[in-house]
C-alpha cells in the first residue's frame, strides 16, 4: 500500500516540477519567475524526502536539509534583489 502511495505521490510532484518549469520560462513578470523557482526547489526537496522513504536510507533527508537551507537564502537574495536591486548594501 505505501510503495502505491509513494508511486502516486512521484508521479504528482514530478508533474508539479515540470508545471513550475513552465511557470519559470513562460512567467510574464520577474516576481512570477522567482516564485515558481521557489516552488521548484520546495517540490524537489519534496522528491527527495519520498525517495528516501522509498529506499529507506538516511542520506536523501540530509540532502533535503541542505537544499532547503541554501533555498532559504536563495529565495532571500532573490527578494532583496528584487527590492533593491543591489544585494549588498
Amino acid at each position: 500500500m505505501l510503495t502505491t502511495v509513494l508511486h502516486i505521490a512521484f508521479l504528482l510532484f514530478s508533474l508539479s516540477v515540470l508545471m513550475n518549469f513552465w511557470r519559470l520560462i513562460k512567467g510574464p513578470d520577474l516576481p512570477d519567475r522567482i516564485l515558481a523557482l521557489d516552488t521548484i526547489y520546495i517540490n524537489s526537496l519534496a522528491l527527495l524526502l519520498l525517495l528516501g522513504m522509498y529506499q529507506n536510507t538516511q542520506t536523501y533527508f540530509e540532502a533535503a536539509l541542505l537544499i532547503a537551507m541554501f533555498g532559504f537564502v536563495g529565495t532571500i537574495a532573490a527578494g532583496k534583489f528584487l527590492l533593491r536591486g543591489d544585494l549588498i548594501e
